[in-house]
């Protein structure tokens, strides 16, 4: 299992698959192919349907057009065997002859991958790769899961951590201050700000609820105007997370050395997912986006509240068993409707997963790993209409 610097990468909305990814893989194929005087990008399958929402082809474009012409086609309707966002890079020369082409699929959280090329591969740091070996490893040794993250990836990668948590919290004042219609079409007023505001106006309990609302929203705003964020574990989840960590260093004053440690378990819960499942919409839907976002920020709540190894693993499991089926079927292909709301829900019932979780003594029936591999059996049952090609669901049947 690779680093969770995968699981958090900082980049700009509104999509990790449908915008960090492609500009990626820009990037790599330009650097292979300087001399080009024309390049053509063909999108297919989910990346094709919903690519002009997510900005696809302007995140390509930025890449590639600033060195030769380049064109994009679209081919919603051709999804390629390996994955459902499919990429073919093509250059050319003078004589308009072909000089290279690359097929290249992103697969989730920005990460790139074909069939001799993955990402998720590539510099294995972790030894063990399920939730249920890695507990017994910390009730044996009396260590907690943010320690195996220590001795798995060294002391450095509590100085990335502290910048992804900056980069969370920039995000969260960002979007409370901001104001006006998203960009898409839709007409989406921010609400983040009104949200905060009503919220202050309540007594504790539903003003801390509201808070939780107004960060969540805050972030997920921010992402649907390609504003920087923190994937965790994607874009179109980016709010669940800071809304939860940022919600309790207010009210509870955590000291950041302790939100960071939370960060750090919960990267390993999504990047037990990444690794075993997906946290791709497009392979999944969006149990493997804000599904495990949710059971992250559960798995950090229990953290910080001084959760049990068992008693964190039963709040991640919460989070994302009751999340199962979740579908991916933005309006327009546009990171707004569902996702935005989703964000603000799927951060509060991460703290009543927290809640419940720590009530008990964390022995449950149905573990984290199982609910991982049913999430990933559900994603395959999925038919393609409902994983972020915007051709069922809300998307279809939502009049805009």
């Amino acid at each position: 299992m690779e680093s969770i610097k995968q699981i958090y990468r900082i980049g700009h909305g509104p999509s990790s698959s449908h915008t960090m990814g492609p500009m990626r893989a820009a990037r790599m194929f330009l650097e292979r192919n300087r001399g080009a005087v024309r390049f053509n990008v063909t999108l297919y399958g989910s990346l094709a349907a919903t690519g002009k929402g997510h900005m696809t082809d302007a995140a390509i474009l930025e890449v590639l057009t600033p060195v030769a012409k380049t064109d994009i086609t679209w081919e919603p309707k051709v999804f390629l065997p390996f994955h459902p966002n499919g990429i073919l890079f093509e250059s050319f020369n003078e004589k308009d002859e072909e000089l290279d082409s690359w097929t290249i699929y992103s697969i989730g959280g920005g990460t790139l991958a074909n069939e001799t090329y993955n990402e998720l591969t590539q510099g294995q740091v972790y030894e063990m790769h399920t939730i249920r070996d890695i507990q017994a490893w910390c009730e044996k040794t009396g260590h907690s899961y943010w320690e195996y993250v220590e001795e798995c990836e060294g002391p450095e990668i509590w100085d990335y951590l502290a910048e992804v948590w900056e980069v969370m919290q920039q995000a969260v004042h960002n979007g409370l201050e901001a104001e006006g219609i998203l960009p898409g079409g839709l007409g989406i007023r921010r609400k983040a700000s009104d949200y905060m505001i009503r919220a202050k106006g309540y007594g504790s309990s539903i003003k801390s609820r509201g808070m939780v609302y107004a960060y969540a929203l805050a972030v997920s705003e921010e992402n649907a105007c390609g504003g920087q964020i923190v994937t965790a574990p994607t874009c179109g989840s980016c709010g669940v997370m800071p809304a939860v960590l940022f919600h309790l260093k207010e009210s509870r004053d955590f000291r950041d050395s302790r939100i960071l440690r939370a960060l750090a378990t919960a990267g390993l819960f999504g990047n037990v997912v990444r690794t075993n499942a997906s946290v791709s919409g497009a392979e999944v839907g969006c149990q493997g986006e804000v599904g495990v976002a949710c059971a992250m920020a559960a798995a950090a709540a229990s953290q910080l509240f001084g959760g049990t190894p068992a008693q964190i693993e039963y709040a991640a499991e919460m989070g994302l068993e009751h999340h199962l089926g979740l579908t991916c079927d933005p309006v327009c292909g546009l990171v707004q409707i569902p996702c935005i709301e989703r964000n603000a829900f799927a951060a509060a019932r991460a703290l009543d997963a927290n809640t419940f979780s720590n009530f008990s003594d964390g022995k449950h029936r149905v573990s984290f790993d199982q609910v991982v591999e049913v999430m990933r059996q559900t994603g395959n049952d999925l038919p393609s209409l409902y994983k972020e090609t915007s051709e069922g669901g809300l998307a279809k049947n939502m009049e805009h």
